[in-house]
């Protein structure tokens, strides 16, 4: 991995928490999120952001992103002052829910107020939650920019605004002239890069190149074949005891193949749920926390919600469906394996997509197995631990 910054200016590499002289509080509640030491993003980004320097940072998924920015607002914001100090907006409310969950976690120790405003929701709660006084809101654009133009969100005492997922903001076409910026984002194209010149100032930019080997280290993956896709039901029932002993994600390419799978998996009596774009939001809000809260073990989905889904608890990633490319398969299995966690990774494939897995292995370096008898046994070998995407 690699930083690059224009001008050659040095970017300072910091090994530890202890090391970034954050708040004891702070510290204390990193800890008790089972945070050992910073990744990659964390060691070369929290610093500036917390001088006040508008940064951007590139950096793939489970590398430790929303962590980044969560310990840097955390950091920078005085509890004692009951206004919004920080500013995080996200293309997505499953993201801006998720990203409040970090906050309210991380800070855990601070007595911080974090709320999600996303559209959805009732607008009279967001005013009522706002005027109460929130030190750092999370939200979609939309709806912030109401509560902003409803003067329910005061932006007065705003010390840094977070544009998470930026390459997504753009494509809504969400576009603003800021005093205080961090940019972070999966992917940022030539053309956004070109386009936050004009609203930062002197950035420091944090490229952390793609290394698939190191993103999957630790991440077990396997395949199950089968002759006919029509055999893929059978083989994921056989898989049964497996799927009782941990949370899953099962991936399917459509919305139609995930209610299929459900309807299938909850007459063969398995406690299921599905999570796609179709599903109300007030409805997918409560399947999330029902499946935070263990009530429910396995969440059916598409590659659509996989950026916005809250899956810390996950250490069992099921492919269905192999996906179109082989971009949307790094990203599916890291979820089983982000930052500081290790998983397992199953793929249920005909016997003529293992070519594909092969393709897979070769592209990044990886290996991906037969699925051995003791599959069970491997995953209770890997007790996950906290991550934020």
């Amino acid at each position: 991995m690699s930083g690059i910054n224009p001008g050659d200016e040095a970017i300072s590499v910091v090994s530890t928490f202890e090391d970034l002289n954050l708040k004891e509080d702070l510290l204390r509640g990193i800890y008790a999120y089972d945070f050992k030491k910073p990744s990659a993003i964390q060691q070369r980004a929290i610093l500036p952001i917390t001088q006040g320097r508008d940064v951007i940072v590139q950096a793939q998924s489970g590398t430790g992103k929303i962590a980044t920015f969560s310990i840097s607002i955390l950091q920078s914001i005085d509890v004692s002052v009951c206004e919004t100090q920080a500013l995080v907006l996200s293309p997505t409310r499953e993201l801006a829910t998720q990203i409040q969950s970090a906050v309210l976690a991380l800070g855990g120790q601070m007595n911080v107020q974090c709320h999600a405003c996303i559209g959805g929701t009732p607008i009279r709660e967001d005013i009522q939650k706002l005027e109460c006084g929130q030190h750092v809101v999370s939200g979609t654009s939309g709806r912030v920019f109401d509560m902003i133009r409803r003067r329910a969100l005061r932006t007065r005492n705003i010390k840094i605004l977070v544009l998470h997922e930026v390459d997504e903001l753009f494509k809504k076409g969400f576009k603003d002239q800021i005093y205080d910026v961090v940019l972070l984002s999966a992917t940022l194209p030539h053309d956004v890069l070109e386009m936050t010149t004009k609203f930062t100032t002197n950035p420091i930019r944090i490229l952390v190149k793609s290394d698939d080997e190191s993103t999957l280290e630790g991440i077990k993956q396997f395949f199950v074949a089968v002759e006919k896709d029509a055999w893929k039901f059978d083989a994921l029932c056989d898989l049964h005891n497996t799927l009782t002993i941990t949370q899953a994600v099962i991936f399917c390419n459509t919305r139609r193949k995930v209610d299929w799978l459900t309807e299938k998996m909850r007459a063969a009596n398995f406690t299921v749920s599905p999570m796609h774009s179709q599903i109300v939001q007030k409805e997918r809000d409560a399947i999330m926390a029902e499946f935070r809260g263990g009530a429910s073990r396995v969440l059916i989905t598409t590659d659509g919600l996989a950026r916005g889904i809250d899956v810390q608890q996950v250490s069992l990633v099921i492919n269905y469906d192999l996906p179109g490319n082989h971009e949307d398969y790094i990203h599916r299995i890291r979820h089983s394996g982000g930052f500081g966690q290790k998983g397992v990774v199953i793929n249920v494939v005909t016997d003529d997509e293992v070519r594909i897995l092969r393709d897979i292995e070769k592209l990044h370096s990886t290996q991906i197995d037969e699925m051995p008898v003791n599959v069970a046994e491997l995953i209770r070998g890997n007790p996950p631990s906290h991550c934020l995407h």
